[in-house]
């Protein structure tokens, strides 16, 4: 099956996509669009596509598109999202989701409605490394679960306009970088009972710096922290009762490696785990296209009500903060 992808918005993170979209079968870089023309012709001279659109509303009426990913701004991500299903297109759209979960549920039920496939593009979820870690944690190498430490910062060089903390955007280190921790920590541990959170706030209003403690019932922690302000080590510890998992520097990326310590053994086993090239996207990617190929509307790994969890607790997190945009 050939699928038709139009790339919404000429950023960064696109361009990274559009490269490892080279790396699917099946899959074409058909169109691209931007509001500025310009702009769509220099992503395009670097990726190549059939169309070149000047406007999103081009793009979603182009017939030929088959899925479209969203790449702008999360502030931006419902409009978009949006307008791409209710011109008949599947979606997958950048994390963060959206701004909160309001506009999250929205984005869902419409796609719910119109029975098109949509899924948030949380790459990490997809990652063969994520997918090991999983697998050794159900296989019983770290015994019973007790708790997940993440942290994820690095020194932002943008000015107040930009996208790190422009409250109109959703700026803050929440919803940018403090989302790789609390996905991590809630796929592993599941959705808490209690959230407390705390933030340093930027000269816009939005976290600079961001602490999270999740508690869990059954006595399961996770402490998570993303900065704007420092580099981190961004890395992640997983325990339990029988020994740890490490994920180091940059967890959330394919080139993680995952550091295994069991309980009986003085010592550190590193688990290999075999690397593509590309920047990772291509996980995303495939798994779009099979569930596409199979007809599905929502994805069996990430699927939309995990979306709507995770947006949920995002939510609780900037409200116990004290954080609005």
């Amino acid at each position: 099956m050939k699928l038709n992808w139009g790339v919404l918005a000429c950023g960064r993170i696109a361009r990274k996509f559009a490269a490892d979209l080279q790396l699917v079968e099946g899959g074409t870089l058909y169109a691209v669009a931007s509001r500025d023309l310009n702009r769509a012709k220099e992503f395009a001279n670097e990726f190549p596509s059939e169309k070149i659109y000047g406007s999103y509303l081009e793009l979603v009426q182009d017939p030929h598109v088959d899925v479209v990913y969203v790449a702008s701004p999360h502030a931006m991500h419902p409009d978009h999202t949006k307008l791409c299903l209710e011109h008949g297109k599947a979606v997958l759209c950048e994390k963060a989701f959206a701004l909160n979960y309001t506009d999250a549920l929205e984005m869902v039920n419409l796609a719910r409605s119109k029975n098109l496939f949509l899924m948030e593009a949380l790459w990490s979820r997809f990652l063969p490394h994520y997918l090991k870690v999983r697998e050794m944690i159900s296989g019983g190498m770290i015994g019973d679960l007790k708790g997940v430490i993440a942290n994820f910062g690095f020194k932002s060089t943008q000015t107040e306009d930009g996208r790190h903390f422009n409250p109109s955007l959703g700026g803050g280190s929440l919803l940018d970088i403090g989302i790789y921790n609390v996905f991590f920590a809630q796929s592993i541990l599941g959705i808490p009972d209690q959230i407390r959170s705390s933030m340093n706030t930027s000269s816009t209003g939005v976290d600079e710096q961001c602490s999270i403690i999740m508690n869990y019932k059954n006595g399961k922690m996770a402490t998570l922290f993303s900065s704007f302000a420092s580099n981190l080590e961004t890395d992640a510890d997983i325990f339990g009762t029988k020994g740890r998992i490490r994920l180091t520097n940059r967890f959330y990326e394919p080139t993680s490696t995952i550091l295994y310590y069991p309980d009986q053994i003085d010592s550190r086993l590193e688990i290999r785990i075999d690397k593509e090239p590309g920047w990772g996207y291509q996980h995303e990617i495939r798994h779009v296209h099979q569930c596409l190929e199979a007809g599905l509307t929502e994805s069996p790994m990430h699927s939309l009500d995990d979306t709507l969890s995770l947006m949920n607790t995002l939510d609780a997190v900037r409200r116990s903060m004290g954080l609005e945009y």
